[in-house]
């Protein structure tokens, strides 16, 4: 199993185990929620290098609580542009108070953006990234204690592996200086020229979820002793999460190509997007320990042993990112699609058929995070060397939806 945590201190990497206590145990885990490639390769198609291959409570009588299901149609409104001139924007991060945290893949950055403004100040340069591909510096994501630690969570590509490090923001410092020396948590994910993942978010429970990829090596999916093509769940310091489906492991979900968005509904259900290769692509109800099928089942297989997709897309519809909840529905991100989909949800099943928006409008879409009630923010990807990008890419968009 990969993943060992360590801590520079005064210059030397020190491996660092922390016993978890016993009592979290049971207090965590009633959370049910999840690659075409980041569609197209350098020459522009599909990046298809894999060969093809087919809680329970109740609630006291005698009332019971209504349903909450959303309409069948929604709309999308683009309320205004926060911001523009991003170069390859990967990974958002929402600040408490005001401003977004955006992560730049192939410069190694992260810049904090003024939410009414859209001015851009540079934080700092994140060590050891090591962009190719569709590695580089990846997600982002505050701590859960964020206003006393101040840490920011973030998942990259190095020269050897992916990787998630911790580093203290302060703002006080000078621009581009404000990023302290960065305290690797987990390291040893797979890493390739694609499927690298690298989506994280701190769940409801304020454990670490990771989406990874495969790196290309499609048995690492199905392989639950390697961390490649899986969900992962982990605490803050990096150990594995206490209640994991697997003894003593990081792995909460498996049989994944490249999950690319993790997100949570009101009842603290995991939804994960996953790019599919040539067929279908997916969105996924994530199950503690659940088989998501890859490489053998690609979409909906009725295969009783790997569990089906909320809903599947043609790659050239979808190739999905980012996801958000938000008003009852999973939004989600996509690239090669250059539109964004709108699923509402019964549960952890789709209530009607999907609803694309913005089709063709602002090119490819990376990176969509809630900003409260029925707003969302939207991350542009025109700049990732796949895109064609237009006077102002790539920016970020604020919407209105429904």
């Amino acid at each position: 199993m990969t993943g060992r945590r360590t801590r520079p201190v005064e210059g030397t990497l020190i491996v660092r185990r922390r016993a978890v206590p016993a009592v979290l145990t049971a207090a965590v885990l009633l959370l049910t929620a999840g690659c075409s490639s980041d569609e197209g390769g350098p020459s522009g198609k599909d990046d298809n290098a894999s060969p093809s291959r087919t809680a329970p409570g109740s609630s006291p009588p005698p009332r019971q609580a209504a349903k909450e299901t959303p309409p069948a149609q929604g709309s999308v409104k683009v309320v205004r542009t926060v911001a523009k001139g991003l170069d390859s924007p990967w990974g958002l991060a929402p600040l408490p108070g005001g401003g977004l945290l955006v992560a730049s893949r192939d410069d190694g950055t992260i810049v904090r953006v003024d939410g009414k403004t859209g001015r851009k100040t540079e934080l700092g340069e994140v060590p050891g990234v090591s962009a190719a591909g569709e590695g580089g510096l990846l997600g982002i994501a505050l701590s859960p204690d964020y206003a006393s630690d101040r840490m920011v969570y973030a998942y990259f590509t190095s020269a050897s592996d992916n990787r998630i490090v911790r580093m203290i923001y302060d703002g006080q410092k000078p621009t581009g200086e404000q990023l302290g020396a960065p305290d690797t948590v987990f390291k040893g994910i797979p890493k390739g020229f694609i499927h690298n993942g690298g989506r994280i978010a701190f769940g409801p429970d304020k454990m670490l979820y990771v989406g990874t990829g495969e790196s290309g090596d499609t048995g690492l999916s199905q392989d639950k002793d390697s961390v490649g093509g899986k969900i992962l769940r982990l605490t803050p310091e990096g150990e594995p999460a206490p209640g994991n489906p697997f003894p003593d492991s990081p792995v909460y979900s498996y049989g994944h190509r490249n999950v690319q968005g993790l997100a949570w509904d009101g009842k603290q259900r995991l939804f994960a997007s996953e790019f599919g290769q040539d067929t279908w692509d997916e969105l996924n109800a994530i199950e503690p320990g659940g088989n998501y099928g890859w490489p053998d089942a690609e979409g909906r297989s009725g295969d009783k042993g790997f569990r089906d997709p909320v809903d599947q897309w043609s790659t050239a519809e979808a190739s999905p990112s980012g996801i958000a909840h938000a008003q009852g529905s999973i939004w989600m991100a996509g690239l090669r699609g250059k539109r964004m989909w709108r699923i509402p949800l019964d549960g952890t099943a789709a209530s009607a058929k999907p609803q694309a928006f913005l089709e063709e409008e602002y090119g490819r879409l990376r990176t969509v995070v809630a900003a409260g009630g029925d707003r969302l923010w939207l991350v542009t990807s025109n700049t990732d060397g796949r895109g064609s990008p237009k006077d102002g890419d790539d920016r970020i968009l604020e919407l209105r939806v429904t």
